[in-house]
């Protein structure tokens, strides 16, 4: 016992500094001067197999050692795995095909195509692969772990780009005589309570803010679904929080306050107005209640209102997102929306090295939905239809006559 501690000792001082080729002479010439039994006691005091042992002994008692720089005679250890299983690229290629999950004949149709699923899968055909290895071969053959990207925008519409176009063309044509060009979207609306919100902030080391573990609407004290006006040219926000549903009663309300706290303000002499709008939602193309609600606007404020909306798909072209909403996003990141009035403060004190202002206010009225607006009652809106997709995307309503 006392012998193989001691050469265990001196092997595990050395062992981190040994070749393969180094350690197994290191070992037989230990084992050949124990003499009888060295072999056993060696194995035991190192884990060398004995079959190493012995193949060392043969070595030095031949003389036949190894040429300096090698390790192994040509051909010796363990084999690829790819040179004893002919087809496992392929089969490895043939799981993580972009199509497989499409295809009903592969095991991993409904899973997750991770190295683990992926190796436990080769099992079944009495291959075994760490899920290391695979993700070796994987990488040899040019894959690489990706995430989702949000490129499609669904079937596109022929007449999307000349919509575009027309679109800058009477930004470019209201913004020389001066008038107003706004973006106007609802923001994905926010629960209000103690609850984690992306990103970090700077913090007293080790005094993290601490928050809910869970986000259970549950647990929320409210909703806000904050209503962005954004001023093209001014390069300025105005949002209004609301607390209730998002209608286009609430949208327009909206724009109203806008219009009366910030944008007769900028353009005092103005008598027209030009909103870029998406094509759905509370200021769809279709909502009835949305032109109604303007033509209350423009009779009300003496003024006349241009709508052209997004074509289908295309909402993340307005304005209104990367230049007002984005910015809200990250001013607000980390920070837990306690209260309505924390959220209120946080929009309106968003800005940006170019200049972005943002104003925010409270809108505590309560909106109700499914308010249907008769033909008749359409009828009577004073609106006029431009020759472009009239019926759908670009109309102007005037004061009522």
């Amino acid at each position: 016992m006392d012998k193989i501690l001691e050469i265990k000792t001196k092997f595990d001082k050395i062992k981190h500094s040994l070749n393969e080729c180094a350690r197994r002479l290191w070992v037989a010439s230990e084992a050949s001067a124990i003499g009888r039994g060295g072999v056993i006691i060696v194995f035991r005091a190192t884990g060398v197999a004995k079959t190493t042992i012995s193949r060392g002994i043969a070595e030095l008692k031949t003389g036949k050692l190894m040429p300096i720089g090698k390790i192994r005679k040509s051909g010796g250890g363990r084999k690829r795995l790819e040179n004893i299983h002919g087809h496992l690229l392929s089969k490895i290629e043939k799981l993580v095909a972009p199509e497989t999950r499409g295809d009903p004949e592969s095991p991993l149709r409904w899973t997750t195509k991770s190295t683990r699923n992926i190796s436990k899968t080769l099992e079944n055909d009495n291959i075994s692969i760490s899920h290391v290895k695979i993700a070796s071969i994987l990488k040899s053959m040019g894959y690489s772990l990706q995430s989702t990207r949000k490129i499609n925008e669904g079937k596109s519409h022929p007449d999307r780009d000349k919509q575009f176009k027309y679109i800058n063309t009477q930004t470019i044509e209201f913004q020389n005589q001066g008038l107003p060009v706004i973006s106007i979207d609802a923001k994905k609306k926010e629960l209000i309570g103690n609850f984690t919100n992306r990103g970090k902030e700077y913090q007293p080391s080790g005094k993290p803010e601490q928050v809910n573990v869970y986000d259970f609407p549950s647990f929320a004290t409210g909703k806000a679904t904050p209503y962005g006006i954004y001023d093209i040219t001014h390069n300025a926000g105005w949002v209004n929080v609301g607390i209730s549903k998002d209608t286009a009663q609430f949208a327009v309300s909206a724009i109203r306050s806008w219009w009366m706290e910030m944008g007769i303000k900028m353009y005092p002499k103005a008598k027209k107005i030009l909103i870029h709008a998406d094509g759905g939602g509370s200021n769809g193309s279709r909502n009835r209640l949305w032109k109604r609600e303007l033509q209350s606007f423009c009779t009300d404020c003496n003024i006349e209102v241009t709508v052209s909306h997004f074509p289908p798909g295309t909402s993340k072209w307005n304005k209104i997102e990367h230049r007002l909403f984005s910015q809200i996003t990250k001013n607000w990141r980390g920070k837990p929306l306690k209260s309505i009035e924390i959220i209120v403060n946080l929009i309106g004190s968003t800005s940006t090295s170019k200049g972005l202002t943002v104003k925010a206010t409270l809108d505590s009225k309560e909106y109700e939905s499914g308010i249907r607006v008769t033909d008749k009652e359409l009828s009577k809106i004073n609106i006029i239809r431009h020759a472009f997709h009239g019926k759908d995307w670009n109309y102007t309503i005037k004061p009522e006559r």
